[in-house]
């Protein structure tokens, strides 16, 4: 259980709540993450063409420039509250991506979906930072990011198999189901907070820096634009050119989600210790070569394959070293901080969206791939360059 990798110097309400917490995390980002994998396969039952579900998926993302309105909503709720909300609203969004029949459909599902957990995920970051001061924050951060990969590795994975026996709408059914469930457990096991918010390690309400927020709006920007060329591209490249099933497309799940466990758990145990901007460069720092090998050696499953892997492992280390930072960007509202860096995020996301798979459908997974290398080298330069300018 993960509360065993806190000692007592955590509260005892977050070395209880941290494994329930983690877990709904986990259904949430199973229903978020199923899409870009299985993107070819959704596009097919809604009579659509790659490129067309990559601009569905796009406009999900774009649904991110909603975030800061959700962090203002997220400040006014009870964190329990937001987060039994975020959690049923993705159970209903997932609902409708799997009685979607067009595209706009679709997109309207995937906006419902980005945008629940986005309330769920801000209602988490909130009630962490409430509760764990900033030195030791990467700590918890760490743990309840695991979901991420969980999300692939367990989620993404059980979900694919369900395809591959029965199809895709059945497979988002499944993890409706899960997500729901979650949001009972949830809003039972956790407790309301004590005052309008309980407020042990709360930053006093300052003046925001801009040329931090900048630095890390841009940052962000980069490092989730880049791993989502790759990830709206690989199953396809998967499917068209080494003939992989719905199966064996969930079998890469499962080992891309092994190599995120692995790069969340390192970051919870290094990353207060060696520092959260370099952390975070050095993961957007692997990227760069893995990128360009992918672009160089995309025909050559033993040579792509383990190179797609590591550019996941290397982004989600660097993405969990950099979430604590968002939680000091507006000081005294973490939850604020977190929409602005999450909205700057989910824009690159929606960003790389549509060139990806349309340059995936010209030229194959080498562009995709240099896209990658290109947008992580950004973020390398910006975590450094805040790193230079120390603590807010």
């Amino acid at each position: 259980m993960l509360h065993r990798a806190l000692d007592d110097s955590f509260s005892p309400e977050v070395r209880h709540r941290v494994t329930l917490l983690t877990a709904g995390r986990t259904a949430a980002n199973g229903c978020f993450r199923f899409a870009a994998p299985f993107l070819a396969v959704i596009a097919h039952g809604n009579g659509t063409s790659l490129a067309g579900a990559g601009v569905a998926l796009a406009v999900g993302e774009l649904s991110g420039l909603l975030s800061p309105l959700n962090g203002e909503i997220v400040e006014r709720l009870q964190r329990r509250t937001a987060m039994t909300l975020g959690l049923i609203g993705v159970g209903v969004g997932t609902v409708l991506a799997a009685s979607s029949v067009h595209p706009a459909m679709l997109a309207a599902a995937l906006v419902v979906i980005s945008q629940s957990k986005m309330m769920f995920d801000l209602g988490l970051g909130a009630w962490i930072s409430d509760r764990v001061p900033y030195a030791t924050r990467s700590r918890v951060m760490g743990l309840t990011e695991t979901s991420w990969a969980g999300g692939l590795l367990l989620g993404v994975t059980a979900m694919g198999l369900v395809t591959a026996t029965t199809n895709w709408r059945v497979g988002y059914a499944v993890g409706a189901v899960a997500v729901l469930t979650m949001a009972i457990a949830i809003h039972r096991g956790v407790a309301p907070d004590a005052g309008p918010h309980q407020r042990e390690h709360r930053a006093e309400p300052g003046r925001i820096d801009r040329h931090r927020l900048l630095l890390m709006a841009g940052g962000m920007l980069c490092l989730m634009a880049a791993s989502q060329a790759l990830f709206v591209t690989f199953g396809s490249w998967l499917l068209d050119s080494f003939a992989f099933s719905p199966a064996t497309l969930s079998a890469v799940t499962f080992g891309m989600g092994f190599a995120e466990l692995t790069a969340s758990v390192t970051s919870a145990r290094r990353t207060d210790s060696w520092g959260k901007e370099r952390s975070a460069a050095a993961g957007a720092a692997i990227m760069v070569p893995a990128g360009i090998g992918l672009a160089l050696w995309h025909g050559h499953l033993a040579i792509g394959l383990p190179l797609l892997v590591l550019a996941v492992g290397a982004f989600e280390f660097a993405i969990v070293s950099a979430i604590p930072l968002g939680t000091t960007l507006v000081p005294g509202s973490p939850a604020r901080g977190m929409a602005l860096m999450f909205t700057a995020g989910t824009f690159g996301r929606a960003l790389a969206s549509i060139p990806a798979t349309r340059w995936y459908a010209q030229h194959g997974m080498g562009w995709p791939a240099v896209m990658c290398a290109v947008l992580a080298t950004g973020t390398v330069a910006a975590m450094l360059r805040l790193r230079a300018l120390g603590r807010p």
